[in-house]
C-alpha cells in the first residue's frame, strides 16, 4: 500500500500533521515525571499517597481510552470539520487542567488531594482524546513501512522538541510561563492540523469496539509493547529522584533533561534510515538492546557522575527514539493487514493507549510505594535507601526490557504474520 495521494512526505505537510505532537508531549513530562516531585516536594504528600492517587487517576483514563477511540472514529466518519472541533474542545480543558494541577487553589490535607485527583482526572481524559485523534489521523493517511515510520516520526520528533522544551522551560521560566507557553503552542498545533493532509472520509464504524482485540496480530505486539512500556516508564518516573539523590546533581537537571530529549529527537532520522535496512521490527529491537545496555551502565554511577550520566541520557533518549517511532508504524501496519484502515484507527489507538496508561499507572502505583516500603524517602542519603533507589531505576528496566526484547523476537519476529 503507498502513501495517499494527498500526502508528499514533505517537510510543510510533515509540520503541519505532526506539530500538535510538541504541545502533547509538553504536557506529557510535566504531568508524568515532575508533577509527583513536585507534589512530594512542595507539598510534602507521601510517596505512597502520591503514587496511589496517580495510579487511580491514570487507570480511570486508560479505561476511558477504548471508548474514546470509538468516538474519534466516529468523528473521522462524519467529517474533517467534526474531529478538528473535537480537538480545539479538548485541547482548551487540557491547557486549563494543566494550569489548575501545577496551580492549585488549594495548598493542603485532603482537599489537595481531592483537587488533584480531579484535575488530573479531567486533563487525562481531554488529553486521550487529543492523543487518540492524532494517532488516528496519522494511521489513516497509510503507506508502506517506509512511509509510516517518516508520518511517525515527524509527530514523535515534533513531541520530543516539546518535551525537550518542557524540560528546560519550567526550570529557567517558572511554571507560570511554562503553562502559558503550553497553551499558546497547543492552540498552533491544531490549528495547523487543521491544514494537514487530510484522511479520507470512511463508513461509520459498525464493527464492535473489542475487534482489535479479537486480532491475534495486534494482541501480540500489543503485549511487547505493554512490557517494554513498563520498562520505560519506571526510569521516567523516577529519573528527578535518582538525579538528586543518588547523584546529588539536581542543578544539572535542565542538562539532563535536554540531553535526553535531544538525543531522541536528533536519532529519529537515524531509525527512519535503519527501518529501510532492517524492517520495523529489528529496528526496534536493537533500540531495546541499547536502552538495556545504557541502564546496565548507569547502575555504576554515584555522586557527581555529571559527565557519566549524560552519556546515559544520550544513550537511553537515542533508544527511546525506537520506542517512539517505530512501534506506532507497526501498529498501523497490523490495522492494514486486518483490512481495518480507514474505519477503525481510534478503536485500535484506544486500546493501544489503554496499554500506554496501563505502563504508567504501574510505573507509579508499584514503583513509588516499593521505594517507601525499602526505606526509601525523597532526600534520602543512607546507603540502603539509595540502593532501593538504583535497583528500582536501573536494574528493574533492564529486567523488564530484556523480557520485552525476548517477546518481540518469539511472538513478533518469528511469526510476523501468524
Amino acid at each position: 500500500m503507498t502513501a495517499p495521494a494527498d500526502w508528499q512526505g514533505g517537510a510543510r505537510q510533515g509540520l503541519a500533521y505532526g506539530a500538535l505532537g510538541l504541545p502533547l508531549a509538553f504536557v506529557a513530562l510535566p504531568l508524568y515525571v515532575m508533577l509527583p516531585n513536585h507534589y512530594a516536594s512542595a507539598f510534602g504528600v507521601p510517596l505512597a499517597t502520591l503514587g496511589a492517587l496517580l495510579l487511580g487517576a491514570r487507570l480511570l483514563d486508560a479505561v476511558a481510552d477504548p471508548f474514546i477511540g470509538r468516538w474519534v472514529d466516529r468523528g473521522f466518519a462524519r467529517s474533517g470539520t467534526r474531529v478538528l472541533a473535537m480537538a480545539a474542545v479538548a485541547a482548551v480543558v487540557v491547557a486549563l487542567g494543566f494550569h489548575g494541577l501545577f496551580f492549585p487553589p488549594v495548598q493542603g490535607g485532603n482537599a489537595l488531594l481531592a483537587w488533584c485527583a480531579f484535575a488530573l482526572a479531567v486533563t487525562y481524559l481531554a488529553y486521550s482524546v487529543l492523543s487518540v485523534l492524532h494517532q488516528s489521523w496519522g494511521a489513516r493517511l497509510g503507506g508502506d513501512e517506509a512511509v509510516r515510520a517518516r508520518i511517525v516520526s515527524w509527530r514523535e520528533g515534533l513531541a520530543l522538541a516539546g518535551v525537550l522544551v518542557a524540560s528546560v522551560l519550567p526550570s529557567v521560566a517558572g511554571l507560570g510561563a511554562a503553562s502559558a507557553a503550553f497553551a499558546f503552542t497547543l492552540a498552533v498545533g491544531v490549528w495547523l492540523l487543521s491544514r494537514a493532509p487530510r484522511p479520507q472520509r470512511a463508513d461509520a464504524p459498525t464493527l464492535p469496539m473489542r475487534t482489535p482485540l479479537e486480532n491475534s496480530a495486534f494482541r501480540r505486539l500489543l503485549l511487547v509493547y505493554l512490557v517494554n512500556g513498563v520498562a520505560s516508564a519506571v526510569p521516567a518516573t523516577l529519573v528527578l529522584f535518582f538525579i538528586r539523590d543518588r547523584l546529588d546533581a539536581a542543578s544539572q537537571e535542565p542538562l539532563f533533561l535536554a540531553s535526553y530529549f535531544a538525543a531522541g529527537a536528533l536519532s529519529m532520522p537515524l531509525w527512519v534510515r535503519l527501518v529501510a535496512r532492517l524492517g520495523l521490527a529489528r529496528a526496534w529491537l536493537a533500540g531495546m538492546v541499547l536502552a538495556i545496555v545504557t541502564f546496565a551502565w548507569a547502575a555504576a554511577l554515584g555522586t557527581g557522575d555529571v559527565i557519566g550520566f549524560v552519556l546515559v541520557c544520550i544513550a537511553s533518549g537515542t533508544a527511546l527514539g525506537a520506542d517512539l517511532a517505530l512501534p506506532g508504524a507497526l501498529l498501523a501496519g497490523v490495522i492494514q493487514r486486518a483490512g481495518h484502515a480507514g474505519k477503525l484507527e481510534g478503536a485500535y489507538f484506544g486500546w493501544w493507549n489503554f496499554a500506554t496508561k496501563l505502563n504508567l499507572a504501574l510505573a507509579a502505583g508499584i514503583a513509588l510505594p516499593l521505594l517507601s516500603v525499602a526505606g526509601y524517602t525523597p532526600g534520602a542519603r543512607d546507603a540502603q535507601a539509595l540502593d532501593a533507589l538504583v535497583i528500582a531505576y536501573c536494574l528493574l528496566p533492564c529486567g523488564l526490557k530484556l523480557a520485552a526484547a525476548a517477546l518481540l523476537v518469539q511472538r513478533w519476529i518469528r511469526h510476523p504474520e501468524g
